[in-house]
């Protein structure tokens, strides 16, 4: 019976050393006023990967809060492929949840900024909503921007759609920033810490 639960033990750490996590974690501007850190996990075990996402908004004018955003999301892929969605999003009292499953051999992709592969995408996943989006990405050459309190070069693309406007910044493969229009002209932007 010791050799078997030896065996668990040996069979468990070297699972264990197959596994990889990665984190970003952003604080999050409106224009250049902080309003909220947004964080990703993302766990991978042989061609699993599982990303936790949180983000915390809340807009403030003199003392009273006049906007809140609440949204948490798990997403599971397989093989390069998003294979579900479970979400939940509170826009200012506007409450909405997705539950999401691949169907058959579908290789759906997410706004997953983490992943290189974006920037192939013709389609994304909405997190929020559920839909799908259709995006064009265009490449805008080499920017410096801020990294964990750092200059970086960095290279930038843009995704447009209806709507939609987004700039994701990649060194190397690794994402380190994002900007996205919002309403009344104003822009979002993610610095990681």
């Amino acid at each position: 019976m010791s050799r078997l639960i030896a065996l668990v033990v040996l069979l468990f750490v070297a699972l264990a050393a197959h596994a990889e996590t990665r984190a970003w974690h952003f604080r999050v501007y409106l224009d250049d006023r902080e309003i909220g850190q947004h964080r990703f996990t993302l766990n991978e075990r042989g061609g699993e990967r599982e990303l936790r996402s949180e983000a915390r908004f809340e807009v403030k004018l003199l003392a009273f809060t006049v906007y809140r955003y609440e949204h948490e999301a798990t997403e599971r892929w397989r093989d390069g492929c998003l294979r579900s969605l479970v979400s939940r999003t509170d826009d200012n009292g506007e409450r909405e949840a997705v539950d999401w499953r691949a169907r058959g051999e579908d290789c759906a992709m997410s706004f997953a900024y983490w992943n290189p592969r974006i920037l192939q995408a013709e389609r994304l996943l909405n997190t929020q909503t559920g839909k799908l989006v259709a995006v064009n990405v265009t490449a805008k050459g080499e920017d410096t921007i801020a990294v964990r309190g750092r200059a970086m070069r960095a290279k930038r693309y843009r995704l447009d759609g209806a709507q939609l406007q987004i700039d994701l910044w990649l060194a190397g493969d690794q994402w380190v920033g994002l900007e996205s229009a919002v309403e009344g002209g104003r822009r979002l932007r993610y610095e990681l810490l």
